[in-house]
């Protein structure tokens, strides 16, 4: 059997973590903005239509795989540019706190720096194992 760090758990406790605000914020465009009402948002800031349903599709499957742990720092590395284009195309006009009017950039920010340490961690404990290929990673002496 093999023991399991404390590092193994707070890499699960924050890939379930994002994986369930992905999951949150794409139902949200999906269920309450609607995909229209996503892409009239999204040509509102001069992107493509596409770039909407990219987005949505991103949040809810990315989300799936960081919640089952499967090519966690791939999807990691992949959804980073959501939240990038949060900051930068959306909320950084704003100010730095999302408290806001329109929200600020620091909670998609911070959001975006432990996509990172994520990456950096790896899957964690209780994941699905994911393909040498997709891991992002070495293979290991033991494999």
């Amino acid at each position: 059997m093999t023991n399991t760090s404390n590092a193994d758990y707070a890499a699960l406790i924050l890939r379930v973590s994002l994986g369930v605000l992905f999951i949150a914020h794409g139902a949200l465009k999906l269920f309450v903005f609607t995909p229209a009402g996503t892409v009239g948002f999204f040509e509102s800031l001069g992107l493509p239509a596409i770039f909407a349903y990219l987005t949505i599709l991103a949040e809810l499957g990315g989300g799936a795989a960081l919640i089952a742990g499967f090519a966690t720092r791939l999807v990691s590395i992949a959804t980073l540019p959501i939240l990038l284009g949060a900051v930068f195309m959306v909320h950084g006009a704003n100010g730095w706190l999302y408290t806001n009017p329109n929200g600020g950039w620091e909670f998609p920010a911070f959001w975006a720096v432990t996509l990172v340490v994520q990456a950096l961690l790896g899957d964690g404990a209780y994941a699905l194992k994911t393909p040498r290929l997709l891991a992002l990673q070495p293979a290991t002496a033991s494999e």
